[in-house]
């Protein structure tokens, strides 16, 4: 079983690793990244208990982890184009309820109200097929060790960077919830037609910051798609004007009402990023510039005057790297809110309930 992050002492091996992987994060990324980087690892005034997580936590216990996770996510791509987008999105939707505990892999019991029923999860959120797979895989290599937040945040580093985005080396050591909060998920978890106020009162709520980590993460709407009834309002009805959002681009909005008539399939799918929409690009910026953003929340960042979020698209609208530089450093805040580490929580065996429960230790390996 891996070691106490709580009562573990760094080793002189570990702490050369430690600065060895500065040194690669130094090489691959902006120095200013870089040394953030840095004062995150070693709990700087960041939100989150960072010096519990690491990323050698299974170097001991299950060092194929992530290549096992790959495998699986690779399969899964060859059929679902789009699961790369929501297995990031479940990551960012476990985060921001009481932390990446993944408590909304959690299905319904006697004692707890799921997650996946809340009103930004239900009927939307998925992928949780392909997260049962990766659990039964890992669990056949290293049974009782890698946790599901774990899994989770492995699987959404993985989607980004086999999508065309960037790479970074995932902190681990993550523990499992053994509750789920679905009045939580229901009022924070920023949604899709929120002003810009409310988006960043949501980020600034979890110990984010409401300028770089709010544009850099609503970047990841660069690949994936989302329901008509998720924008529909902006066509026919924004903010009960009986109008059209003003914002929209014209000619896109012509092509939306095609694609979402009025009363009719609000579960058809639009591309988030109507240009490049399985690529994780810097493309997603430049629509917001031509007022092409899909969801209010996207637009938002960009079409609210004075905002100080403007600057932020234009910048990564020019410069990819910039983008995935921040991008980073915000995936690796977000995928540590509040963690559950040593003693806390467990390590579920099912992803889908907690351990002790009725069938919790019927794995699913028949899906591999």
């Amino acid at each position: 079983m891996p070691l106490d992050p709580k009562q573990h002492l760094i080793s002189n091996r570990s702490m050369e690793r430690v600065f060895s992987f500065k040194m690669m994060v130094d090489k691959a990324l902006h120095p200013l990244v870089a040394s953030l980087f840095f004062v995150i690892w070693f709990g700087g005034s960041l939100p989150c208990a960072y010096a519990q997580l690491t990323p050698t936590f299974y170097d001991g216990t299950c060092p194929n982890v992530s290549t096992i996770i790959r495998g699986v996510l690779v399969q899964a791509m060859q059929t679902d184009p789009r699961i790369g987008a929501s297995l990031t999105r479940l990551h960012f939707h476990d985060c921001f309820v009481d932390g990446c505990d993944g408590s909304i892999l959690l299905d319904n019991t006697d004692s707890i109200e799921s997650e996946k029923e809340a009103a930004p999860n239900n009927n939307s959120a998925r992928g949780f097929d392909v997260v049962d797979n990766m659990k039964a895989a890992v669990e056949n290599a290293c049974t009782g060790i890698v946790s599901c937040a774990d899994i989770l945040a492995i699987a959404a580093e993985e989607s980004v960077r086999l999508a065309g985005g960037p790479s970074w080396t995932v902190l681990l050591g993550r523990r499992d919830s053994l509750t789920a909060n679905r009045s939580g998920a229901n009022s924070s978890i920023p949604a899709p037609s929120e002003s810009l106020a409310v988006l960043k009162s949501k980020f600034a709520a979890v110990g984010l910051n409401t300028s770089s980590d709010l544009v850099a993460l609503s970047g990841a709407h660069t690949f994936g798609r989302a329901q008509c009834l998720n924008f529909i309002s902006r066509l026919y009805n924004f903010s009960g004007s009986g109008n059209p959002d003003p914002t929209l681009n014209t000619t896109y909005l012509a092509a939306l009402q095609q694609l979402c008539p009025q009363g009719g399939n609000q579960s058809v799918l639009a591309n988030l990023d109507r240009t490049t929409p399985d690529t994780f690009d810097g493309n997603y910026f430049s629509n917001l510039q031509t007022n092409e953003g899909l969801l209010q929340s996207d637009q938002e960042l960009f079409s609210t005057t004075g905002a100080d979020t403007i600057s932020i698209v234009n910048n990564f609208s020019s410069n990819q790297t910039a983008f995935f530089e921040s991008f980073v450093v915000s995936m690796i805040r977000m995928g540590n809110i509040s963690p559950l580490t040593g003693t806390d929580g467990e390590i579920r065996l099912n992803c889908r309930i907690v351990n002790n429960s009725t069938g919790s230790n019927a794995l699913l390996v028949s899906s591999i």
